[in-house]
């Protein structure tokens, strides 16, 4: 696992979000709109970025944003299986 600057280990962070099409789905309404916030290194500051563009579209009830932990899908059992499949990770 790599390692930051300062010596922590690096577990990036995907933030991104979207308008679903129902309250009760995971569906987003448009693709092409989905609204890339970034990539984070670490937990804390991928939840800085998800509760400030949460609370930015508070009025919208369709609106969500999400974190996905990259660094769990790109860990050793990711590339393994990768590596089994003959597919680059």
């Amino acid at each position: 696992m790599s390692t930051d600057g300062e010596g922590k280990k690096q577990l990036l962070h995907l933030v991104f979000g979207g308008e679903l099409k129902s309250l009760s789905g995971m569906e987003f309404r448009d693709l092409d709109q989905l609204d890339v916030v970034g990539i984070y290194p670490d937990y804390d500051s991928a939840k800085a970025a998800w509760m400030a563009k949460a609370q930015a579209t508070v009025d919208n009830a369709h609106m969500r944003y999400f974190i996905v932990h990259l660094h769990r899908l790109l860990g050793p059992a990711t590339a393994a299986v990768a590596a089994a499949s003959g597919k680059a990770v």
